[in-house]
């Protein structure tokens, strides 16, 4: 990869990254004014219709040529889709078996899994350092983030399926991109249908076995459906801007920056909302900090050794290669002179 490729890569990420973490936290804000302050608690139901929005932006930017539409196989589509639709109905579902803090501590656990996944499938190498940083991101986490932990049977499998399958999803997100060569665009495009079909036709029905309301039974003030709107006009620039960091970095790094969202959504909580802030908090968020920090050090270290070694093997090759190819060409004019000669007795057999 060239320099000027390179900072372009470079500057994608960086702003990739921004995108995901603005979008984030902005409708994080907004659909905790919508479910705690106007009432609206159908969480599920409700990301179907982010989907649905998603797709229907998608549409017409396909339509007006704004990117190009690539065919991938329709089963590998299905799967992809209905897994991510399945892991967000599981979230929300563990999030109602269980208590805040358990369900804190059942994000954490995705990156740890997400790891031990890529480890042992994919063969992914982790230095000691990214782990013992992705460590202190954790504790941080838990620290700033998890109050009480109480257990029980069926909360405790949902939060299980659900580390399975957002980890699994979260993989495949990467890899499909990167092993069938489509970008975030045309993942989403072909994926957000099948995501949106599945919530649409579960989500009344979790909504309302968690909440005891119906979500086409609730009142839909002027504010509320604004409210609603907003929230899917966001959830466009959530649901790209996922697809576009798991493509351009992995899925451990998105899990990092979602730490890192909910260390903003604390503080912004504190600031906007006035929710309760304690020591605990802030050293928490700031142990956290401190463990991004060095995950992004130790990656970008990492990268640039892994760069410097594949230009000196580039380099190495290019010298060696002249007379190496003088003696593959000298092989491969004799081997095909051998084959010529013998074509006629292998024409008559």
């Amino acid at each position: 990869m060239k320099m000027g490729e390179m900072s372009g890569f470079q500057l994608g990420v960086v702003g990739a990254l921004f995108l995901s973490v603005a979008s984030s936290v902005s409708i994080v804000i907004c659909n905790k004014a919508l479910m705690s302050n106007l009432g609206f608690p159908f969480a599920t139901t409700l990301t179907s219709w982010h989907l649905m929005v998603t797709y229907c932006t998608l549409f017409v930017a396909q339509r007006l040529n704004l990117f190009e539409n690539k065919s991938i196989e329709m089963k590998t589509v299905v799967l992809f889709g209905l897994l991510n639709g399945v892991s967000i109905g599981l979230l929300n579902l563990s999030l109602g078996f269980n208590s805040v803090g358990f369900y804190q501590m059942t994000k954490l656990a995705i990156i740890p899994f997400t790891v031990l996944l890529e480890t042992i499938f994919l063969k992914k190498q982790f230095s000691q350092k990214i782990k013992c940083s992705l460590f202190l991101l954790l504790v941080g986490v838990a620290i700033a983030s998890v109050t009480d932990l109480q257990l029980n049977f069926v909360g405790t499998v949902l939060s299980l399926l659900a580390i399975v399958t957002t980890c699994v999803g979260q993989i495949l997100t990467n890899t499909i991109q990167k092993k069938l060569n489509v970008s975030s665009t045309q993942l989403l495009y072909q994926s957000s249908p099948f995501q949106a079909a599945i919530l649409f036709l579960s989500g009344p029905f979790v909504d309302e076995y968690l909440t005891s309301k119906h979500v086409f039974a609730h009142k839909y003030d002027p504010i509320v459906v604004g409210f609603i709107i907003l929230s899917c006009i966001i959830a466009v620039s959530v649901n790209f801007s996922t697809f576009l960091v798991i493509g351009k970095t992995s899925p451990v790094t998105y899990q990092v920056l979602g730490h890192l969202k909910t260390c903003l959504v604390l503080g912004f909580g504190y600031t906007l909302l006035h929710d309760p802030f304690t020591e605990r908090n802030i050293i928490g968020i700031f142990i956290a900090v401190c463990g991004m920090g060095l995950y992004s050090y130790f990656c970008t270290q990492e990268t640039k050794r892994k760069q410097s070694g594949d230009l000196l093997g580039s380099q190495i090759k290019d010298k060696d290669g002249a007379p190496l190819l003088g003696v593959k060409s000298m092989v491969h004019q004799d081997k095909d002179s051998h084959e010529v000669k013998k074509s006629p007795k292998d024409s008559l057999v």
